[in-house]
C-alpha cells in the first residue's frame, strides 16, 4: 500500500504583498459602492459633465452700472477751412502739402489778365471823371465870379439912382429942375433897387446850382473810385492767404492748372484744436444726445470729452458724430488718427451686475447656469441694461451667486451639469 504525500507537504503562510493586494481590492470595491451610494441620494443626476477649464464663470456683484457704446472713429481738425478761388485764371501754389504755414502767409496766387484789365479800364475811367470833377469846379468859380461881379454892378448902380434920387429931392424944392426930371429920377432909383434885388437871387441862385453840379461830379466820382476799390480788393484776393495757424492739408488742383471761379484749392488744417469723429451704429441713434460724456482712447492714452455734434442722417447704418474734448498738449495728435471710444449713456447705482458673456446670445438672455459646488443648475433669469463690460440682472440671482457666461449651446439646454476640477 503506497502511502500519501501528506507528509511531504509543508503549510505555507501568505506573504505581505498578497495581503496589500487584497486590501487595494476591498478599497476599490468600497470606492466604488459609495460613489454609486453618494449619486443615489445626494438628490441630483446630472445628465451633462463638463470641464471646469473649459467654462467662464463670473461672479453676480452689486455696484454702479455705467450704460454705455462701444464706437470708434478717427481724430480730425475742429477747424479745416478749404480755401476757393474767387476768380478764373491760372493758379500758382506756393505752398506744399505738410508745410507749416502762419496766418495770413500767402499760399497760391492766381493770375487773371481778365480781371487786371477790368481794373485798368476803371482806373483810367476814374482819373477822367476826377479831370472832369475837377474843371466842374473851375466852371463854377468863374460862373459864381460872373454872378457876383453882376450883383456889384448892381449896388453900384443902385447907390447912383439913390444918390441922384437925393439930388433931385433938393433941387425939387427950389423948382431948379421940373417934375419930369424928378420923376425920372425916382423911377431910375426904383429900377436900380430891382436890378440889385434879382442879382442878389441870380447870385444865390448859381452858387447854389454850381454846388450841385459838383456835388454830382462828386458822387460819380466816388462811385467809380468805388468800383475800382472793389476791383483791387478781387484782385488782392487773388493771392489766396492762411486764414490761421497750421499746416496744408491737401492740393485740391494741379501746379499751374487753370481753375474756374469758386473752385476749392487746398486745404488749411489748424492744429490748436481738434475733435473726434465717432461712427455709432444707427441702433443707439435714439439714445444720443448733445453734452453726453464720452471716454476717448487714443494711443493707449484716456481723455474725456463730450458729444458736441450728432448727424441728422445715418449713413451705412451709422450715425456720425463730433466729440469736443481738451487736448492734452503731452499727447501728439495727428488727423485721421485712429481712435476708440465710449459713449456713457447713463448711471445705475446699485444694481445687481454679471460679466457680459457668450450665453447672452446663445440663450437669448432666458437662463443660464449657477455653479454650487461640483454641480452646475440652469436658472431663469431676466438681464437689463447693458455696457460694453456688464449687464444687469433684474431678476434671477442674488449678490455672490457663480454663472456660467461662456457658450451654453454645447450644453443642449441640460438641467443640471457635473463640473469636473
Amino acid at each position: 500500500m503506497i502511502k500519501d504525500t501528506s507528509a511531504q507537504d509543508v503549510k505555507v503562510q501568505p506573504g505581505n504583498a498578497a495581503k496589500h493586494k487584497k486590501l487595494v481590492m476591498f478599497a476599490v470595491i468600497a470606492l466604488a459602492i459609495g460613489s454609486a451610494a453618494w449619486f443615489t441620494f445626494s438628490g441630483e443626476s446630472a445628465s451633462k459633465s463638463v470641464n471646469k477649464s473649459d467654462l467662464r464663470l463670473s461672479t453676480v456683484t452689486r455696484g454702479t452700472l455705467i450704460r454705455d457704446i462701444a464706437a470708434t472713429g478717427k481724430i480730425v481738425a475742429a477747424n479745416a477751412p478749404v480755401l476757393y478761388s474767387t476768380e478764373e485764371g491760372i493758379v500758382t501754389l506756393e505752398k506744399k502739402p505738410g508745410d507749416s504755414v502762419s496766418k495770413g502767409e500767402i499760399l497760391a496766387i492766381i493770375r487773371s489778365p481778365n480781371l487786371q484789365s477790368r481794373l485798368q479800364q476803371q482806373q483810367a475811367l476814374l482819373a477822367g471823371m476826377q479831370s472832369e470833377l475837377e474843371r466842374a469846379k473851375l466852371d463854377a468859380r468863374r460862373d459864381q465870379l460872373t454872378a457876383n461881379r453882376s450883383l456889384d454892378m448892381a449896388k453900384v448902380e443902385l447907390s447912383a439912382a439913390d444918390r441922384e434920387s437925393r439930388r433931385s429931392d433938393l433941387l425939387i424944392e427950389d423948382n431948379l429942375i421940373s417934375k419930369i426930371d424928378f420923376e425920372k429920377s425916382k423911377d431910375d432909383l426904383e429900377k436900380a433897387k430891382l436890378s440889385h434885388a434879382h442879382a442878389e437871387k441870380e447870385a444865390e441862385l448859381m452858387e447854389d446850382r454850381l454846388a450841385f453840379e459838383v456835388k454830382n461830379k462828386t458822387l460819380e466820382v466816388d462811385r467809380q473810385a468805388l468800383v475800382v476799390s472793389e476791383l483791387e480788393r478781387q484782385l488782392a484776393d487773388l493771392e489766396i492767404k492762411a486764414p490761421v495757424d497750421g499746416i496744408i492739408g491737401n492740393w485740391l488742383v494741379e501746379q499751374k492748372a487753370r481753375i474756374a471761379a469758386s473752385q476749392p484749392v487746398l486745404t488749411v488744417v489748424d492744429l490748436s484744436a481738434f475733435e473726434a469723429e465717432l461712427s455709432v451704429s444707427e441702433s443707439y441713434a435714439d439714445e444720443l444726445g448733445l453734452g453726453m460724456d464720452v471716454e476717448l482712447n487714443i494711443a493707449g492714452s484716456k481723455m474725456m470729452g463730450k458729444l458736441s455734434s450728432i448727424s441728422p442722417e445715418v449713413r451705412n447704418r451709422e450715425v456720425t458724430t463730433r466729440v469736443r474734448f481738451e487736448h492734452n498738449q503731452s499727447i501728439k495728435l495727428r488727423q485721421n488718427q485712429r481712435l476708440s471710444a465710449r459713449v456713457l449713456l447713463e448711471n445705475k447705482p446699485n444694481v445687481l451686475m454679471v460679466k457680459k458673456g457668450a450665453f447672452i446670445n446663445s440663450t437669448g438672455g432666458r437662463y443660464t447656469y449657477k455653479v454650487e459646488d461640483e454641480l452646475a443648475k440652469q436658472i431663469p433669469i431676466k438681464l437689463g441694461a447693458r455696457s460694453m463690460s456688464h449687464i444687469e440682472v433684474t431678476s434671477g440671482a442674488k449678490e455672490g451667486d457663480v454663472w456660467i457666461v461662456s457658450d451654453l449651446e454645447s450644453f443642449k439646454d441640460a438641467d443640471t451639469l457635473r463640473v469636473r476640477q
